[in-house]
């Protein structure tokens, strides 16, 4: 995975748990529904992470 798209997974999973904190205060509801987001998120990097690994080594083999 690329430096940019790395930093984007990063920066967005610190807002995602930056705004789930100050969520929690409001509605907790809010906050766990922020929380859940952020999880996915993490998860879809490490997604997209393996997919493009995978390509890479296809290419590299063929």
């Amino acid at each position: 995975m690329g430096k940019g798209l790395s930093l984007w997974f990063a920066c967005s999973s610190i807002l995602l748990l930056t705004a789930a904190s100050i969520a929690i205060s409001y509605s907790i509801w809010l906050a766990l529904a922020l929380g859940l987001v952020c999880i996915l998120n993490i998860g879809w990097g490490f997604i997209v992470k393996a997919r493009r690994r995978r390509q890479q080594e296809g290419t590299t083999q063929a």
